[in-house]
């Protein structure tokens, strides 16, 4: 069963005065398999973040399907998806438990007696139930990130999207956010994060999107990209060498 499934989507930002229309997604298409953890990687600029916002209806794709659990996207199938935006904005006059709080009570159908358990659980999970009551502006980058990663798990959720997640982090909080994915995948979550380094798939992904320059280069199993191409580098040269018809 596909959980998320996107179909030649496209999406083209028109151009001002002078400027040429930026086709930013040319078909693209590809597919997450239930209880699989998939990388959606490539450099910056690729058309990972589009896509994502796309996949959300934040902005509008000029065409294409996208299908949640087998239908469009609604608010059943919403409570049934956490994500974490590359840029997530924080309420900094709120304290975690009321950032939590407020991303709890926006969900379709949740009841509020089971809010304090899962936030707690959420919370300990990033590391961040002993700083629960402060205020997010006291919390450093890194524990704003946590935090956003709590607010993405915190319905336990069956299908977990996240864009960059470990952007910006030291080494430490690299590895726990590592971790934190770890736990997810143990659960059974069907996970699909973006990364523009390929050795943070190796670790966690069995499966790979490969985009460049909004064009999927690849999808499929992580050890059969490893054994064909080696590198993102030689997978763009590849691409280039067929767009100039060298190969």
């Amino acid at each position: 069963m596909s959980v998320l499934l996107v179909e030649k989507l496209n999406k083209t930002f028109k151009g001002g005065l002078f400027e040429k229309d930026r086709h930013v997604l040319q078909d693209v298409s590809f597919h997450l398999p239930e209880g699989e953890t998939t990388g959606f990687v490539g450099s910056n600029g690729a058309g990972k973040t589009t896509t994502i916002k796309c996949i959300f209806d934040f902005i509008r794709p000029d065409s294409g399907r996208i299908d949640f659990f087998g239908s469009p996207l609604s608010s059943e199938s919403k409570t049934r998806i956490g994500y974490l935006p590359e840029r997530p904005y924080l309420y900094e006059f709120l304290t975690g438990m009321e950032f939590l709080r407020l991303h709890w009570n926006l969900c379709y159908g949740l009841t509020q007696k089971d809010f304090i358990e899962r936030a707690h659980e959420a919370l300990k999970k990033v590391d961040l139930f002993d700083a629960r009551d402060r205020r997010l502006r006291t919390y450093s980058k890194g524990m704003l990130q946590r935090a956003g990663i709590a607010q993405a798990i915190l319905t336990r959720p069956d299908l977990l999207i996240l864009d960059e997640p470990m952007s910006g982090l030291d080494p430490d909080g690299r590895a726990l956010v590592k971790d934190i994915l770890r736990e997810e995948q143990k659960r059974g979550v069907t996970l699909f994060f973006s990364s523009h380094l390929l050795q943070d798939m190796e670790e966690l992904c069995s499966r790979l999107v490969v985009v460049n320059k909004g064009k999927i280069l690849y999808e499929g199993a992580l050890t059969q990209f490893m054994a064909e191409f080696q590198s993102l580098e030689k997978a763009f040269q590849v691409q280039k060498n067929r767009e100039a018809g060298n190969v």
